[in-house]
């Protein structure tokens, strides 16, 4: 009957993971996708701004 609220905590023993419940897994693939969608958006960005500034040189 030796169970973890029973046991004294050992600082040096790790713990194990904690599975993660479906909305935290869910909320990480929203943060993934956007993280994602907003890397690509500045891509697009520097790639029009490179092609503004092409434009404008050629003048």
């Amino acid at each position: 009957m030796d169970d973890e609220r029973t046991r004294p905590k050992d600082p040096e023993l790790p713990r194990p993971p904690r599975q993660k419940t479906s909305g935290e897994l869910r909320m990480e693939r929203q943060k993934a996708a956007l993280k994602a969608n907003m890397a690509k958006r500045k891509s697009q960005a520097k790639a029009r701004n490179g092609q503004n500034l092409e434009e404008s040189q050629g003048q």
